[in-house]
């Protein structure tokens, strides 16, 4: 299983003589790190670089500036191709045709092993290496891993363990923002049902977003070992640890009163309508996903920080849950160019020029929180500072696709379901062990 970059477990952490220097020797001709943080120095005129990614609009032209700043250091030409949202359709004809792309941008860390294995990948030079051992902990190395050699780097991060609210309407029910699960279901959520007002706007048409709020819990509640075991299909879906996780959902689950149409509305609810429901009708208090709600909630009219804020998901157990998604960064071709590209990719001076544009959280512990531009990130960069070694990368994203990432199957409808019908969480949990060991099974 791999986590999100450990946040940047002390901001200014020593750099050793080994940390600082070349990362063992490296590959003669590799550009290799000059001092901590920093990237490649050498010169790369003349040289051209082809990354594909899915990003367009502003999120293209954020990374641009990377690129920019990458070009300007290195005199190497780096052209942009988008893949669309189907990264692997996109690809695969690339790869066939003997043509990829000399660095592409995973949005599924299951693709890095897919494309191993078909040996479309290049391992990471010692340059890479050095960076990644420098800026991150060792579960964001393993999640760019296929049998024990490195092929990715987490460089963009998601956070999912945050709650947004309305604050006019916990101003109207005189509540605040609660630090534990049981302050959220017992006071919080029982508080704004008293006064009127829905406490959740639940997505459930998007079954993502339940796997979502499953994996914080579970991570809260069962602890990062066992998160790791139940990503990787170690232990079954029937572990008495699962049904903890299932009686903590259903205590929101089985009050009608808590979600706004009951189970039915919000089964019928996707994402973003649910983040509408709560800041453009105002017809409910709180909605449960991440970081990228922002965008839906500025839509509706909310502005950031005032009326729409978020709390971090509060702890339902012993660890304060950090659940992250990402973008995993590979190279297809064994060039100078693409280990360069991914040292300056990895290090802090390539995360820091990223971290100033909007809408971007960087894995790299050794980003400090206050390169961002608004109070919302950096809140989020903190967090994930925080949380250290236990931040884990969202679980169903680690799963075969058939189990958690498909609509109607899997995980997605094992936890409708449960919206559904929450008494009956054995039952859900002997589904969910079935389809689980078909899917690791194909």
């Amino acid at each position: 299983m791999r986590r999100l970059p450990a946040a940047v477990a002390v901001l200014a952490l020593a750099c050793t003589t080994a940390a600082c220097g070349s990362g063992g020797g490296g590959d003669s001709g590799q550009a290799q790190p000059s001092a901590a943080g920093s990237a490649p120095a050498k010169s790369l005129e003349g040289v051209t670089i082809e990354v594909a990614a899915k990003w367009t609009g502003e999120e293209q032209a954020n990374f641009q500036k990377v690129l920019d700043a990458f070009q300007e250091k290195t005199g190497a030409k780096v052209t942009y191709a988008s893949t669309g949202e189907d990264t692997g359709a996109y690809l695969g004809p690339r790869i066939q045709g003997g043509n990829p792309p000399d660095i592409a941008i995973l949005p599924q860390p299951g693709l890095v092993a897919q494309y191993a294995r078909q040996n479309a990948l290049k391992p990471l030079s010692a340059g890479v290496l050095a960076q990644i051992d420098q800026n991150y902990t060792p579960y964001w190395k393993e999640l760019g891993s296929v049998d024990g050699q490195v092929y990715g780097v987490l460089v963009k991060a998601a956070h999912k363990s945050t709650i947004w609210y309305r604050q006019s309407a916990f101003d109207e029910a005189g509540v605040t923002p609660p630090s534990t699960w049981d302050e959220l279901v017992g006071k919080t959520a029982q508080t704004l049902a008293d006064a009127g007002t829905p406490p959740f706007a639940l997505c459930g048409a998007s079954g993502w977003t339940l796997t979502d709020l499953f994996e914080n819990i579970y991570l809260s509640t069962a602890g990062p070992e066992n998160y790791d075991k139940l990503a990787n299909h170690e232990i079954p879906w029937t572990d008495p640890t699962v049904k903890t996780a299932m009686e903590k959902m259903a205590q929101i689950f089985g009050k009608s009163e808590f979600m706004l149409g009951g189970s039915d509305g919000a089964l019928q609810t996707d994402f973003p309508t649910c983040v509408t429901q709560v800041y453009g009708q105002k017809k409910a208090g709180m909605v449960i996903e991440a970081d990228f709600v922002a965008a839906a909630a500025s839509e509706s009219g909310a502005t950031i920080g005032e009326e729409a804020k978020i709390f971090p998901f509060p702890a339902a157990g012993d660890t304060a849950p950090v659940v992250l998604g990402g973008d995993v960064a590979v190279a297809m071709k064994d060039s100078e160019g693409a280990m360069a590209l991914l040292e300056y990719l990895a290090s802090v001076e390539g995360g820091t020029i990223w971290a100033k544009t909007p809408g971007y959280l960087s894995p790299n512990r050794n980003v400090s929180p206050d390169n961002y531009p608004s109070d919302l990130t950096r809140q989020l960069a903190q967090t994930i500072i925080n949380a250290g070694e236990s931040v884990r990368y969202d679980m169903s994203d680690l799963a075969p696709s058939a189990f958690g990432g498909t609509d109607g199957k899997g995980l997605w409808k094992g936890l409708q379901d449960f919206l559904r019908n929450p008494s009956d969480i054995e039952g859900i949990q002997k589904k969910l062990e079935s389809d689980a060991k078909k899917a690791w099974e194909q």
